[in-house]
């Protein structure tokens, strides 16, 4: 068995054990168990008579799956100090505490609020966790900011149709405060290195203010809030209409910040650039892009995995020298769960771009390969392919959690992905231009008008047709189901696909 082989079950044994412990309540007297039972398997395949390396792997796989478990269950320790003073009261009134710490993100009244300092009862006490704060007064705060925040603390609330808790879950944020009082605190001890990413979060705040106004100033609405939810996922100024419009024909994703949407960008901008440049130059020039569109949306948690894995497959394509790219798929998957252990079980966005990259990995060389008598058309049949196969790979989650399938996905995305690229560009440069000059940021946004323009046309006129979305039932069982025969029916033409 070749190293990469066992390096890969190793990675898999990992994201088995966080997965498992995500599912299933295990105690550290478990993990203790299971790192028990790993290394006497490992002793008896290791001992000189009776060596057995199958043996030896098999341990080794039970120490890294219970590695897993164990990051996990930190996890939740590390983020279970607030929900101790949770739903409090006294007197029928929530019992407040006093936070110290810094804004990570604000998204109109809802702020994500990283609490450093819990100070009760004249007690200061060292956290480090993450709270939602609900509050109208928002207006003088800006990412980066060191506040106090005094409010009681509440476990956040599941809608009828809708589970808030396990939404949540999966930014890491486990608690929340409506209403809070909130003050400077210039004091706070904070890390040199804590202290650095606060002041690029400012100034990286004040740049976003900046180049959203300028784009405003440039482009008409709705045109100018949909190029502001391709380029920053921001889509809380688009008229519902528009949003159900998305929803329907399954282009919302051109409205996040995702791996699944930074993929499709990063091989686009790879595909017109080597046309001006070469292949090399081309890939060095779209990791800087992405790197600009990372630190302008504000390089938080699901935008920087996004740009993982986008770069992942840039690389991957661009130099090719990687032996097998699952490793690297499931290398980028263990860093991300292993940072946060909660994406795995709970991010939508993350299982999504999870399987983007891996349908554009296996699906895509296989419909190259079956067309490639047709004619290329200057890229367009290349970006229509990598469309298709995350389209293939991810249909079966989104039908899961959104009970849902949309008949025209497909044909929408076919004619709105390949100018997705030159509109962020354009939307990205009127942006710059109306900050310079209102009249030069007016005539490059004009370009990205018509652009937008014939996007929304699209998605609108797809979205009225009827039945354009079918309402369907997937529970979890029809969707493991789903996923073994599509990977069952790649392998068999990925198989074929090398031996020919």
């Amino acid at each position: 068995m070749h190293r990469s082989q066992v390096f890969g079950y190793l990675l898999v044994a990992f994201l088995f054990g966080v997965g498992f412990a995500s599912f299933v309540s295990l105690s550290n007297g478990s993990v203790l168990i299971t790192i028990l039972a790993g290394t006497i398997i490992i002793t008896i395949a290791g001992y000189q008579k009776t060596f057995s390396a199958k043996g030896l792997l098999i341990g080794v796989l039970i120490l890294s799956s219970a590695f897993g478990i164990f990051c996990y269950n930190q996890s939740v320790l590390n983020h279970s100090v607030l929900r101790e003073f949770a739903n409090k009261e006294a007197g029928q009134k929530g019992v407040p505490v006093l936070l110290r710490g810094y804004i990570t993100e604000i998204q109109n009244n809802q702020i994500i609020f990283k609490a450093k300092e819990l100070e009760v009862a004249d007690r200061v006490f060292n956290i480090n966790e993450e709270v939602l704060l609900v509050t109208r007064e928002n207006s003088a705060l800006k990412m980066g900011q060191t506040i106090s925040v005094n409010g009681p603390v509440r476990i956040p609330e599941n809608f009828s149709d809708f589970n808030y808790q396990e939404y949540l879950e999966h930014k890491g944020i486990y608690t929340t405060m409506l209403s809070p009082r909130i003050q400077p605190a210039p004091s706070i001890q904070l890390s040199f290195l804590t202290r650095i990413k606060l002041s690029l979060y400012s100034k990286l705040f004040e740049v976003r203010t900046k180049f959203e106004s300028g784009l405003a100033h440039a482009i008409s609405e709705p045109y100018s809030s949909y190029l502001l939810g391709v380029l920053l996922g921001n889509k809380t100024q688009l008229p519902d209409s528009l949003v159900q419009a998305f929803n329907t024909t399954g282009t919302t994703h051109i409205l996040a910040v995702s791996g699944y949407n930074i993929t499709i960008i990063a091989e686009a901008l790879l595909a017109v650039l080597v046309f001006f440049t070469r292949r090399r130059n081309a890939f060095w020039l779209s990791l800087i892009i992405i790197l600009c569109f990372t630190l302008l949306t504000g390089a938080t948690a699901s935008v920087v995995r996004a740009a993982v894995m986008g770069s992942l497959l840039l690389c991957a394509n661009s130099y090719g020298r990687l032996y097998d790219p699952k490793n690297s798929i499931l290398l980028a998957a263990a860093v991300m769960v292993w940072h946060n252990s909660s994406v795995l079980r709970f991010d939508i966005g993350f299982q999504l771009s999870f399987l983007a990259v891996l349908g554009l990995f296996y699906i895509y060389p296989i419909l190259k390969q079956k067309t490639f008598k047709l004619p290329a058309g200057r890229g367009i049949k290349e970006l229509l392919l990598m469309s298709l196969s995350a389209q293939l790979a991810v249909a079966p989650l989104l039908a899961y959690y959104f009970h849902s399938f949309s008949v025209v996905s497909l044909p929408t995305n076919l004619l709105v992905l390949p100018v997705v690229p030159a509109v962020m560009l354009l939307g990205f440069l009127s942006g710059l231009a109306g900050l310079v000059l209102p009249v030069l940021g007016t005539l490059v946004g004009s370009l990205a008008w018509v652009l937008s323009a014939y996007q929304l046309r699209v998605i609108t006129l797809f979205a009225s047709l009827p039945h354009a979305s079918l309402s369907i039932t997937l529970n979890s069982f029809w969707l493991g189901i789903i996923y073994v025969a599509l990977v069952c029916l790649v392998w068999k033409f990925y198989t074929k696909l090398y031996e020919a």
